[in-house]
């Protein structure tokens, strides 16, 4: 630390473990009136404005009335190439790559090209409260490089890293690379990015109907020998992509053992998606610490399926849990949107996600599935100051249906400030999106700011 000190005081809502397993009192830490002290780019000390205010007596301090400052959004799988081609008609997964992704990511050879488009999505991100990503990137270094010097610029923890794809008639012939290119510019790649700043490396064969057992193998040979970076993939999307990935891989058991055979399963390794799992694929991601990438919206905008948030979380079966826009396949860069099409899976299987438990897949869940908790995700003193301020009352709609909170009388103000915050944030989730966003800090810095509604 050492840096310039400043304070936050508003109202305040993070975690402390995971509502799926414990109890609210255990999970949950909400301060009606909270004060936040960052010095540099982490927090030096948080408490209640009672507590800890007098410490900080000559501190500037903003202070946010009417508001909830979360800790910052973590989008755990998300395309940046795919910025420009959101919300594309009419296709499922296979169909949906060759008509629409993969033209789109061939103009990621030119550099500048994809510096000016990786500005406008980190942009993008901010706007909607997003401080952190699993950034899907191309097959062209250059897309990688161009990707890192935005998030630098910003100060910003990304985790990326170059996308392979190596299988002959999987994509256009320009945009393939081969097992050897992809290990070679992968290796530069994490020497020059890896852990510099806040960046962070990710081996990312694309899918396993992408790879040849050769890049696969490539990329068990970078894990090897840099242990400490992710490992990012999708599994289990598309039924016709399951049965294909079947056909290529008979040696394999299932989707997960293709990976598993490559030896980069385990700790750090994120797989999108993981609708159509077994009960045996379920216990293997449990017992080796691996984590997916619940992506809902990509996977209702496709029509892939739902996924089995229940089986991922239940007692028997505890993955490591993470959400998701998968942007451009999602369609929007809200993580509060994200959340609205959580629970509507989640209803569909006759399951219930709370905004609780929403918020915390989106916070501090997620940065427990990238192994990042020690860094970013609650309001813990020595962490990043991310953090998103939201206005639970953004809208005409949000600002009448706060108002009808049935609020306990009988109970005591601290009960009631809860149960009213409870409310909010569930209407938020469920009909919140960036216009819920308020302001986002990254590493203490204010980066985005709501625009000035005029007239």
């Amino acid at each position: 630390m050492g840096g310039f000190v400043k304070a936050i005081r508003g109202a305040f809502l993070d975690f402390l473990a995971d509502p799926f397993y414990k109890s609210q009192d255990e999970a949950v830490r909400f301060l009606p009136d909270g004060l936040l002290v960052i010095d540099g780019e982490r927090i030096k000390d948080f408490g209640a404005f009672a507590d800890i205010a007098d410490g900080y007596a000559g501190v500037e301090t903003t202070h946010y009335t009417n508001r909830l400052i979360l800790p910052g959004f973590i989008d755990t799988h998300i395309h940046y190439p795919q910025t420009e081609m959101i919300a594309a008609f009419g296709e499922q997964l296979l169909e949906w790559l060759e008509k629409y992704t993969f033209p789109t990511e061939m103009k990621f050879r030119d550099k500048a090209y994809a510096r000016k488009v990786a500005d406008r999505f980190l942009n993008l991100l901010l706007a909607n409260g997003t401080t952190t990503g699993q950034v899907f990137t191309t097959t062209f270094p250059q897309s990688v490089d161009a990707f890192f010097e935005a998030c630098s610029e910003r100060n910003i923890c990304m985790i990326a890293g170059l996308t392979g794809i190596d299988r002959p008639g999987l994509a256009p012939p320009d945009y393939l690379d081969t097992a050897d290119s992809f290990y070679a510019n992968s290796k530069e790649l994490i020497e020059r990015w890896h852990k510099k700043g806040r960046n962070k490396y990710a081996i990312t064969p694309r899918f396993a109907l992408g790879s040849t057992r050769e890049q696969l193998a490539r990329c068990g040979q970078l894990k090897g020998e840099y242990p400490d970076t992710w490992v990012n993939t999708h599994m289990s999307e598309n039924h016709k992509e399951i049965a294909q990935v079947a056909e290529l891989f008979p040696e394999a058991k299932d989707y997960l053992n293709v990976y598993e055979r490559a030896g980069i399963v385990g700790p750090r390794f994120t797989a999108g998606h993981s609708i159509h799992l077994s009960d045996d694929a379920f216990q293997r991601m449990s017992s080796s610490k691996s984590s997916i990438s619940f992506c809902p919206s990509s996977n209702l905008f496709l029509g892939s399926g739902l996924f089995m948030l229940q089986k991922a979380k239940s007692v028997e079966t505890p993955v490591l849990v993470g959400v998701g826009t998968d942007m451009g396949a999602g369609d929007c860069f809200s993580i509060l949107r994200v959340l609205n099409d959580a629970y509507k899976v989640a209803a569909l299987q006759d399951q219930k996600l709370s905004a609780l438990k929403g918020l915390y897949l989106a916070t501090l869940g997620g940065a427990k599935s990238l192994l990042l908790e020690d860094e970013i995700g609650s309001f813990d003193q020595g962490k990043f100051a991310d953090f998103v301020v939201t206005n639970p009352r953004a809208t005409s709609v949000l600002d009448f249906r706060a108002e009808q909170a049935l609020i306990d009388v009988n109970a005591t103000p601290e009960a009631q400030a809860r149960e009213r915050m409870e409310h909010e944030a569930f209407g938020m989730m469920v009909l919140g999106d960036e216009r819920a966003v308020e302001a986002t800090y990254v590493s203490g810095e204010l980066l985005y700011k709501k625009p000035a509604v005029v007239g």
